[in-house]
């Protein structure tokens, strides 16, 4: 009997018939080269057309070493590529669970969900028409790098950034005392 390759492990050859099919089924891009099957990559449905991919920002956690240690017997089973990838799935999974309660919140306390950008542009039509904004943010806001100091005081007069804020450090401290 042959060994075969699936998920990047070597699947023994003692394995019966059907369960080496059953682990084979679930991973059904592989190819037989040299009478060892390997898994292939699937092919992409997304367009290969650049867009702006918004920037994952990193937290630090601690974890006890039992939990650690199942993360780490699920990766080398196979369900997952690595550590991140089951912490991610797993805060995945909570938020789904918690959806509407995120939803309904930010709706109470009026969030863009997602992202929000600020052009200098947009904030310099604001400051012509004499107006100001209240930026509250669910996800990530952008305030343009050609934004000065002067320009976001002069049309920004809250700021609540749940998630990441990205602005120049000059920016972040003139907007440090209206809020988050």
């Amino acid at each position: 009997m042959r060994s075969m390759i699936t998920n990047g492990r070597l699947l023994p050859s003692e394995l019966t018939g059907t369960r080496r099919q059953r682990v084979a089924d679930r991973h059904p891009t592989t190819i037989q080269v040299d009478g060892v099957r390997w898994l292939m990559p699937r092919a992409s449905t997304k367009s290969h057309t650049p867009t702006a991919k918004p920037q994952e920002e990193k937290i630090t956690i601690n974890l006890g070493c039992v939990d650690l240690g199942q993360i780490d017997l699920l990766v080398q089973e196979g369900f997952y590529a690595n550590r991140s990838d089951v912490i991610r799935t797993a805060i995945r999974n909570q938020l789904a669970v918690h959806r509407d309660v995120v939803r309904e919140a930010a709706t109470r306390k009026t969030l863009t969900l997602g992202t929000l950008y600020l052009s200098k542009a947009e904030l310099q039509a604001l400051k012509a028409a004499g107006k100001k904004i209240d930026v509250r943010v669910l996800g990530l806001a952008t305030i343009d790098s050609a934004v000065t100091p002067e320009l976001a005081l002069g049309t920004i007069s809250s700021l609540h950034v749940l998630g990441a804020l990205h602005a120049s450090p000059a920016v972040k401290a003139a907007l440090a005392r209206r809020g988050h």
